[in-house]
């Protein structure tokens, strides 16, 4: 039998992403703390099911702006994934309240906790808006961790999600200049994939509104897609 990994939290373990990371974690024997907004809702149900979950899970009822409630979750593990982050399917009437404040300030909750319990390392999972919404940045230049969205002309052009994600990883970077905490941010593009969860997430109503939907033209692009079991194991690569 193979021994066990560890002891880490996921915030946000009952979403799209933070349920196969979840998943992932416990098929490798980690110990993991899930946060959720509250255990008892059968939207978590799926979390139950999964292999070992019964014996290596346990999750709790925290909220990304209660300080206190993450540092129930945090307390005792040697690792924090920050997956937890205000995503919306549709317009934001008040995009500093709903979006970027609770992007920002769940961020430095978690990493304030983080610092206080010790942990060894915070994988943050941060977004491809983060680093390419710049239009000074020179076509065909290699993107890597100096790149930078702007934040003006995201506010300017009202990208609040982009917004909300460069404020939150900019301030994800400065906390751990200051604190010393070991810090690592993923900045993953559109991530799609199967859902292990019963609603459906943001980023697979992009590809449902153009399959039901459809449109009369469509510009010819790239878009960047990820898939979110490759995601899940960047992560964990990242610990």
């Amino acid at each position: 039998m193979e021994a066990e990994k560890g002891r880490v939290c996921v915030t946000g373990a009952g979403g799209f992403l933070g349920s196969w990371l979840l998943e992932l974690l416990l098929s490798k024997n980690y110990l993991v703390h899930g946060t959720v907004r509250d255990p008892a809702d059968e939207k978590y149900a799926h979390l139950k099911t999964i292999d070992k979950a019964s014996e290596n899970l346990k999750l709790f009822k925290a909220d990304l702006m209660d300080y206190n409630s993450l540092c129930s979750a945090i307390k005792g593990c040697e690792g924090v994934f920050h997956v937890a982050s205000p995503v919306p399917s549709t317009t934001v009437p008040n995009p500093e309240v709903e979006l970027i404040e609770p992007a920002v300030k769940g961020t430095l909750n978690v990493l304030r906790a983080c610092d206080e319990a010790k942990v060894k390392r915070v994988v943050v999972v941060s977004s491809v808006v983060s680093v390419y919404m710049n239009p000074s940045l020179p076509k065909g230049q290699m993107m890597d961790e100096n790149c930078w969205s702007d934040k003006e002309y995201c506010r300017a052009t009202k990208n609040w999600y982009c917004l909300s994600k460069t404020e939150a990883e900019s301030e994800a970077w400065e906390c751990a200049k200051t604190s010393g905490l070991d810090v690592v941010t993923i900045c993953p593009s559109l991530i799609l994939g199967p859902i292990l969860h019963s609603a459906v997430n943001a980023s697979s109503k992009v590809l449902i509104k153009l399959l039901k939907e459809g449109y009369e033209s469509l510009e010819n692009k790239l878009r960047h897609l990820v898939d979110v079991r490759d995601v899940a194991e960047a992560l964990l690569s990242g610990i």
